[in-house]
């Protein structure tokens, strides 16, 4: 079966490559100039008027055709049938992208609080554990995956594993870990006691502090990258003119800010909780 394509090509090679009609007049077709030689006409012009405009109407219809297979909905080009994108589609594509951003982004505000959750200020708080991890039969996990944490005071923390045979992995873990605790195992739970923060370990832990926001400040910023990198791809592929690709850049652009916004506020906060004596 013929492809659409060979049947344009076909029909564009007819429209421009047959021979033109005769002359409406030819010697060759009349006998002694009286009668026609293929139809018998006596009228010296009638025939040839006859094959010109047979011709014209075959073109007219081949021209009609070939116009017809060129603005179908499918655009032949190379051999291969390329089909354009709709409108939900390219909306769709937009929709992604831009959730996309926003849960990275979010995703990386969530880094950030627990990075600065992790670093332990004058007072006590579970999430300063988070990171740490114990190995339990072989494995490493969470240590508030196998232990419930709690604050009984201001200046302490109460550890009490579920399987108490993890103990030690849980007091090894601790040790191992850069929080500068020393943890007191009593067979039953493991307490620790936070020491009061001398005001050089505070401004180097507001040293940290800062080098985690600027690090989640820089995540942010590649995230946004990204999405730009995807709407100028979508402008090549003319699925997006120059005036959308600059209004969802500026779009874009509020919503870092937002972002970079949040994190300076939580910068902020926890740096007032290191300073604070």
């Amino acid at each position: 079966m013929a492809t659409p394509f060979s049947a344009t090509t076909s029909i564009r090679r007819s429209l421009f490559h047959n021979p033109p009609p005769k002359p409406l007049l030819s010697l060759r077709d009349y006998n002694g100039g009286l009668n026609c030689v293929k139809c018998g006409s006596s009228s010296a012009h009638l025939c040839s008027w006859k094959s010109a405009s047979n011709y014209v109407r075959l073109n007219q219809r081949a021209l009609l055709l070939s116009t017809q297979l060129s603005v179908s909905g499918n655009v032949l080009k190379n051999r291969g049938v390329v089909r354009a994108a709709t409108i939900e589609e390219i909306e769709a594509e937009k929709t992604l992208i831009e959730k996309d951003v926003k849960a990275r982004m979010e995703k990386t505000i969530d880094t950030v609080r627990s990075n600065f959750n992790s670093i332990r200020t004058g007072r006590s708080n579970p999430a300063m554990l988070d990171k740490i991890e114990v190995e339990y039969y072989g494995s490493p996990v969470s240590l508030k995956s196998i232990a419930q944490i709690s604050t009984p005071d201001a200046s302490s923390l109460l550890v009490q594993p579920y399987d108490k045979s993890s103990l030690k992995s849980i007091e090894k873990a601790i040790v191992n870990s850069d929080l500068g605790l020393t943890p007191n195992n009593d067979g039953e739970v493991i307490r620790l006691t936070l020491p009061q923060l001398t005001s050089e370990r505070r401004k180097e832990l507001s040293k940290v502090v800062a080098k985690q926001a600027e690090e989640g400040k820089v995540a942010v910023r590649n995230i946004r990258r990204d999405a730009l990198k995807a709407y100028e791809k979508l402008e090549k592929e003319k699925k997006l003119s120059e005036d959308n690709v600059k209004d969802l850049s500026s779009d874009l652009q509020k919503l870092t800010d937002d972002y970079m916004k949040k994190i300076d506020v939580l910068y902020k906060q926890k740096e007032k909780e290191l300073l604070k004596v």
